[in-house]
This record gives C-alpha cells, sequence and structure tokens, in this order.
C-alpha cells in the first residue's frame, strides 16, 4: 500500500470509532440524568455537607450534560478506538504478533477501566472529602459545576493513563527499550519516586491515604517488570531456536 492508501486506511478507521463514539453518545444521552445525579454529582455528596455546586453561567447545565455524555461515551467506545488502531497497525507485525491481538486490546482495556474505577471509587473520594473537610466552617464551599467536571474528568482520564503502564512496559521491553534487569536495578528509585507523587498529588498528609494511592502505582510497576521478564523470555527463545536453525 501506498502512503494516501495508508491514509485512506486511517480514516476510515477513525470513521468506524467515530461511528461507535456517536451510538455510544446517543445511548448515553438516554442516562444522562443518571450519569449526572448518581455518577458524576455522587461522590462530592458523599463527601460531606460543607461543599455544593453552583452553575454560574446561564448555559451552564447544558454544557455540563454534553461533557458528561461525551466523556462518557469516550471510556464505553475507549476498546473500539484501541481496536481500530490495532487494525491499522497490524498487517505490518509478525504473525506471532498477530496473534497476540485481541489479548492486547483486551490488556489495554482492562488497564485503562482498572485506572477508571481506581480513581472513581478511591482518588477522588479521598481528595473531595480532604477539600470538604479542610478550613473554617464558616465559609461554605461553592463550587462552579464546571471547576467540578474538569477536576472529575481530569482526575479519571489521569489515573486511567497511569494504569496503562504495564501496557508501555510491554511495547518499550518489545522494541528493546526497555529490560527487567534496568526495572529491578531502578526498583528503589521508582519507589521513592512513586511515593513521592503520590504525597504531591494526595490532598492529604495522611500516611494511611497517602499509602492506598502509592501501593497501587508500586503494583503496577512490580507486573511491569514480570511483563517485561516475559518479553525478554520470549525474546531469547526466539534467538536461541533461530541461531540453532
Amino acid at each position: 500500500m501506498g502512503f494516501l492508501d495508508h491514509l485512506e486506511e486511517l480514516r476510515w478507521r477513525f470513521i468506524r470509532a467515530g461511528i461507535a463514539f456517536v451510538v455510544a453518545a446517543i445511548v448515553t444521552a438516554f442516562f444522562s440524568d443518571f450519569l449526572v445525579n448518581q455518577i458524576l454529582i455522587k461522590p462530592l455528596k458523599e463527601s460531606g455537607p460543607n461543599i455544593h455546586l453552583q452553575n454560574l453561567v446561564p448555559y451552564g447545565q447544558i454544557s455540563l450534560y454534553l461533557q458528561v455524555i461525551v466523556f462518557a461515551a469516550f471510556v464505553l467506545t475507549f476498546p473500539v478506538l484501541v481496536w481500530q488502531i490495532w487494525e491499522f497497525v497490524e498487517p505490518g507485525l509478525h504473525e506471532t504478533e498477530k496473534a497476540a491481538s485481541r489479548f492486547i486490546i483486551f490488556f489495554i482495556s482492562i488497564c485503562f477501566f482498572s485506572g477508571i474505577a481506581f480513581g472513581y471509587f478511591v482518588f477522588l473520594p479521598i481528595s473531595l472529602k480532604f477539600f470538604a473537610g479542610f478550613g473554617s466552617d464558616l465559609i461554605v464551599n461553592n463550587i462552579a459545576v464546571q471547576d467540578y467536571i474538569s477536576f472529575f474528568m481530569g482526575t479519571l482520564l489521569t489515573t486511567g493513563l497511569v494504569f496503562e503502564l504495564p501496557f508501555v512496559s510491554y511495547v518499550l521491553s518489545k522494541i528493546g527499550l526497555l529490560t527487567p534487569a534496568f526495572m529491578r536495578f531502578y526498583r528503589r528509585h521508582a519507589v521513592v519516586t512513586l511515593i513521592v507523587i503520590a504525597a504531591l498529588v494526595t490532598p492529604s498528609t495522611d500516611m494511611v491515604t497517602q499509602a492506598v494511592i502509592a501501593i497501587p502505582m508500586i503494583l503496577l510497576y512490580e507486573i511491569s517488570i514480570y511483563i517485561s521478564a516475559g518479553v525478554q523470555k520470549k525474546r531469547n527463545k526466539k534467538l536461541m531456536q533461530e541461531s540453532a536453525a
């Protein structure tokens, strides 16, 4: 295929992903009230009585609903987007790599959804409860709805991407830029760095709260070491077979 043919195929891949996104957006629009009241606002309500949402512009709630629909549709169609990108890349891979396509799509999706779940059920409640309980009781925390949804989506997208660390390790190990020996050698440095990151992103100074954030990231690093080791083992086995032949 020529360069223009590749561009045409990529365009159709994105069109298919876009169609899936539109369908998901239509579906989520029917459940928009549930998504806003029971998914978006619920963590804020449970954080405490001293924190409230307020709309500051006439079109604020319309914008809120549209953002919720778009965000929910993106999360739902994330595996479809990954699948279309993989289908575009797949023809240039070896047969053994093609056989792993379903596993990789599943693996990327599970990592992303696990990160979303961690952000929603762990990181977001901890942050909101700290914000609600900090400061003077004489000051009411009225949060602009646009600021809240930006914080909400930013948190979930960040944790979703952070949980892709095992997949990134797989890709870097596959192309030879990362080895398990390298990751084991810098394990202590990585653990200290992750603890510092947890302390920075966690608003609370409570050690237990910081540990709740740091431990999953450390576990992701350890999982990444095993993934890198598995990739290297397969590569070494292949090289031995080729040299023997």
